[in-house]
């Protein structure tokens, strides 16, 4: 009897381990804050690895974006570039960009890495990483690997906490 009570427990726990991964993720993948920016979606068919660029300029100002219509919120930055215009780099969903990681203020000097896109009739940059020379080495924000695009709100909780490690500078 003592037996058959504990493989009815053993099996209630697997299941009960399963029904909570499976929701997990699908909660993430359900998330309000990201319609429009799955890595699937219309919006990352923009990021071409292949583009991959960087320039620097100045900050000016942290921006909302919504790259196309019916996406959830989004935050930008405006950059004045070394020919004195100004660029709109798209970092990624309002629920994922925490602007104060990188501590910007107007008149910083940046190195933004990413690729050009024209995005609804608009030429934008689409960041991976936006490093801020002003302040330190390591001060940097990233949103994307460089090395393939992957939006870094579309990772597990272990594949982030491996990418988001300093990186030196380049």
């Amino acid at each position: 009897m003592m037996l058959r009570n504990c493989k009815f427990l053993l099996f209630v726990s697997l299941t009960l381990v399963c029904l909570i991964a499976f929701n997990a993720r699908s909660v993430s993948a359900e998330d309000p804050g990201l319609e429009g920016w799955e890595e699937s979606s219309e919006y990352n068919g923009h990021y071409n690895v292949n583009e991959l660029d960087s320039f620097r300029g100045v900050f000016q100002e942290v921006i909302d974006i919504t790259p196309l219509s019916g996406m959830a919120p989004g935050v930008g930055i405006i950059v004045e570039d070394q020919d004195g215009d100004l660029v709109k780099v798209h970092l990624g969903p309002k629920s994922f960009v925490k602007m104060d990681s990188v501590g910007l203020r107007k008149g910083d000097k940046v190195k933004v890495k990413g690729v050009w896109a024209d995005i609804d009739g608009q030429e934008v940059f689409m960041a991976s990483k936006v490093k801020n020379k002003s302040r330190g080495e390591n001060v940097e924000l990233k949103v994307r690997l460089t090395s393939d695009g992957t939006p870094f709100w579309t990772m597990t909780p272990e594949q982030l906490a491996k990418e988001m490690q300093p990186t030196p500078d380049e």
